[in-house]
């Protein structure tokens, strides 16, 4: 009973902490309110023991299975080369900079256990700066980037975290095997996610084309796969961050979405969100609940051992955090000049990020549930003597990461140039609906051409005569709206009664046709997932929306 009413009141904080941040229009990032929120409710005597594999497979999983669903596949593809150097290179480089850092500051620390450190501190935390970029003039460009390194370095960092704490715990350390087991536990992870996600997507596809779609049971499901797929990769000793990434990516290149009914994709979406929304609150509110055992056990640490003071561990949390910014500072503009000095060889065209995108890119680099979760599966202190003081430093860094994110970025985003002409998400959203409009009145002429050429194909024919030029008209006034990004003037036309049935059936034709050039769009990476997913979900809305009229209109 105890644990149920702490559930319940874990998501009823989330759910206030939105409605308080909503209402009192506080310039305070999500998550930062949400780790205060927790600390809060931890001083107040709230406790709740963290399982961190649980934790992995609870929380991270299905969070990182709809990131992965949910990502750009077209941008993506086209930064997977400086996405994948930063997901491993920038890694490597930040576990081995910060790791000799600690080790250099506090000498009691053993350079293994330093390396631990820093390995659980590499990933990044894109849930934490999606929230404080939210609504600034970001180039989508950046977004995608730190989202895509995010949902990859994941792996690269356990993998350099588990090494690191066997080389402290046993004093063995064997280059060949770290590297060999990595391979393994990378592709391993990779091809497990693959593989279950075609598996599922085809099963469904073929259950689906012989009938079977029952939105309750088929949403149950797609929520059970994060869940499977972890557990299954983690059984075969690979990565299951990496195999639920590969899995939510397969599953929306599958396409099985599109074989359900409406009702099933708007209930899924729907559940998605909550889903979303309440893990990653969940997620910051556990953090929140853990800081203050991990001060009061700072504070023994540093009563028990008087070469450390309050003031050296601040050094230290402080000092790490300004290493590996400029770590990834360095990094970044390190391979945008590799990268340019390439093209000019290659003759090929190259997007030079200029000095305030690359203060953002390295800005960006938050810690938080992935960092969390490694850092408390240390062995016991008996085994791994400075697991608190470890525990305390990661923590601190953390909470760091957030506050320079929070107090910088905002200013970091004024150094951006002005936005150029490139096309950004509003006007590419803007140009689809307006092709979407063409796609209705392309429709539309075909149906007159035909009404008038051969008047008796139907027995609708006087009704669909009356309701064509209204609609031609309506959606002529709407491609000159889009053409000219006027608002809207809107129509408050109707049709008779009589011919409501016949305009139903021509909305719907040309639904279909919409939802069609939309899809040919995303093949041909002329829009981005994102774009397809907006207007997808409100061709959806509109056709569920007629499907109801055309059942409730009286049969003639």
């Amino acid at each position: 009973m105890h644990e149920t009413l702490l559930a319940l009141s874990l998501l009823a904080i989330t759910g206030i902490t939105g409605i308080v941040a909503r209402v009192l229009r506080l310039h305070i990032p999500m998550p930062l309110l949400q780790i205060a929120a927790g600390a809060a409710a931890g001083l107040a005597g709230m406790n709740v023991g963290l399982d961190n594999n649980l934790f992995l497979l609870l929380f991270i999983a299905p969070l990182l299975f709809v990131d992965a669903y949910r990502i750009p596949m077209r941008e993506f593809g086209e930064l997977r080369h400086i996405i994948a150097a930063m997901a491993i290179g920038l890694v490597l480089l930040v576990t081995l900079g910060g790791g000799y850092f600690v080790h250099w500051l506090i000498p009691a620390v053993s350079l293994a256990a330093a390396f631990a450190l820093a390995g659980a501190l590499s990933p990044t935390d894109a849930i934490s700066v999606s929230g404080i970029l939210r609504g600034g003039r970001v180039p989508p460009r950046l977004l995608y980037l730190l989202g895509g390194e995010a949902l990859l370095n994941d792996a690269s960092g356990l993998v350099c975290f588990k090494f690191a704490v066997a080389a402290a715990t046993t004093g063995l350390f064997s280059l060949k095997a770290a590297s060999a087991n990595f391979v393994w536990v990378a592709v391993g992870g990779v091809l497990t996610g693959i593989a279950i996600g075609l598996i599922s997507s085809k099963l469904e596809i073929f259950l689906l084309r012989r009938g079977y779609d029952d939105p309750p049971s088929h949403a149950l499901l797609a929520l059970m796969l994060p869940f499977a797929v972890y557990l299954a990769a983690e059984a075969l000793e690979t990565s299951g961050i990496l195999a639920v990434v590969a899995g939510g990516m397969t599953i929306r290149l599958s396409g099985v979405m599109n074989e359900t009914q409406i009702e099933t994709r708007m209930r899924a979406t729907a559940i998605w969100d909550m889903v979303s929304f309440s893990l990653n609150g969940l997620v910051f509110l556990l953090l929140g609940l853990q800081l203050p055992h991990l001060v009061h056990k700072a504070q023994l640490i540093m009563q028990s051992s008087g070469d450390l003071s309050l003031w050296t561990v601040l050094l230290a949390i402080l000092g790490l955090q300004a290493v590996m910014t400029l770590i990834r500072l360095v990094w970044v503009t390190g391979s945008a000049f590799i990268r340019q000095i390439t093209a000019r060889i290659r003759h090929h065209a190259c997007v030079v990020p200029s000095w305030g995108e690359k203060l953002v890119l390295a800005l960006a680099g938050t810690r938080g549930t992935i960092t969390l979760a490694a850092i408390l599966t240390l062995p016991s202190e008996a085994d791994f003597p400075q697991r608190d003081l470890l525990i305390t430093i990661a923590a601190g860094v953390i909470i760091s990461s957030l506050l320079l994110a929070s107090l910088f970025l905002p200013l970091a985003l004024r150094l951006l140039p002005p936005p150029s002409q490139v096309s950004t998400p509003q006007q590419e959203l803007d140009d689809t609906r307006l092709a979407l409009v063409n796609t209705a009145l392309t429709i539309l002429k075909n149906e007159t051409t035909r009404s008038k050429t051969d008047p008796a194909t139907s027995t609708d024919a006087p009704e669909i005569a009356h309701a064509v030029p209204l609609l031609l008209q309506e959606f002529q006034e709407l491609q000159q709206t889009l053409d000219s990004k006027q608002p809207d003037p809107g129509s408050t036309r109707e049709l008779s009664v009589k011919n409501r049935r016949a305009e139903v059936a021509i909305r719907l034709r040309i639904i279909r046709a919409q939802r069609k050039t939309l899809r040919e769009f995303l093949h041909d990476r002329k829009i981005n997932d994102e774009t397809e997913r907006v207007l997808s979900r409100q061709i959806d809305v509109h056709e569920q929306e007629l499907i109801n009229e055309a059942a409730a209109l009286p049969h003639a």
